[in-house]
């Protein structure tokens, strides 16, 4: 009996250890899961899943599909619109990540001064991190909250700060992270004025980023008004199952076919030669 206890219990704490000390190998993932948790993190969406967002894409396929199905009585139409549904959420969230980007880039300068202003009046570099959750600018408190609190958890700095990096999924933040980190691990005393340089660099980055987004944004919208309206015109036409019956035949579907894929390579090219160049996370 002693022997079978004795065993148990080593057993236990061989478990406990391994836990603990051996490394987990991540599980394997395609590129295009990891793309797209790449875009659910950018987008403020970690806890969403990849599989819930392919889930709603085949959902919204398989309503539209039916809709349009339904009201046409075309099937080539209806693929076509269906395929556009599909797509929607991938729309929704890559528009999400860059407006949630754009917010970030205009909050980091004061989120940085506060932290600058919090380090010279003497509070430890955690501290100051985490007043952010309660002091600093609205689009980060929730992230720099969850930071406070699993700072009081585990007290342990770096790995609070790799899960607040990886929460923000923000190139910026990536950098002022690596530099409080940098800060921890090393000291100085020149942690205030490395952040207020850096404050004053990213303000200047932000009304640059600006002026040029909002010289972009007409032609931007005058490209996607161009490449939407006829679509638009062949959805009113749907109704009118006498002139929409035209396109279930080879040649209508010919047209659909080359309709569509022109009005993709529009798109692509145009949102490809117009984009601004975003900063990529190499710190991530």
């Amino acid at each position: 009996m002693g022997a079978l206890i004795g065993l148990g219990v080593g057993i236990g704490l061989l478990l406990i250890w391994s836990a603990f000390a051996l490394p987990r190998r991540p599980r394997g993932r395609t590129a295009g899961t990891t793309a797209l948790s790449r875009l659910l993190g950018r987008a403020g969406l970690s806890d969403v899943t990849p599989a819930g967002v392919v889930a709603l894409c085949a959902v919204l396929f398989a309503v539209a599909l039916a809709l349009v199905q339904a009201v046409s009585r075309t099937m080539p139409v209806a693929v076509v619109f269906a395929a556009m549904a599909a797509y929607l959420p991938i729309a929704v969230l890559r528009q999400r990540a860059a407006r949630r980007l754009r917010e970030f880039a205009e909050v980091w300068p004061e989120a940085v001064d506060n932290l600058a202003s919090a380090v010279r009046a003497g509070l430890s570099l955690p501290d100051a991190v985490a007043a952010l959750g309660t002091s600093g600018p609205e689009a980060l408190r929730e992230d720099f909250a969850r930071f406070a609190l699993d700072y009081q958890v585990t007290g342990r700095f770096g790995e609070c700060l790799d899960r607040l990096k990886e929460r923000l999924a923000d190139p910026v933040g990536d950098r002022v992270i690596e530099g409080l980190r940098l800060a921890r691990e090393v000291g100085g005393g020149d942690l205030g004025r490395l952040l207020r340089n850096l404050s004053g660099f990213l303000r200047d980055d932000a009304r640059t980023r600006s002026e040029l987004e909002s010289r972009q944004a007409w032609t931007v919208n005058g490209a996607r008004l161009a490449v939407s309206a006829p679509w638009i015109v062949l959805l009113l036409m749907s109704f009118q199952t006498t002139a929409i019956r035209h396109y279930a035949s080879p040649g209508g579907v010919i047209v659909l076919g080359i309709g569509f894929g022109a009005c993709v390579l529009a798109y692509t090219a145009m949102m490809r030669i117009g984009r601004l160049p975003v900063e990529k996370r190499i710190l991530s």
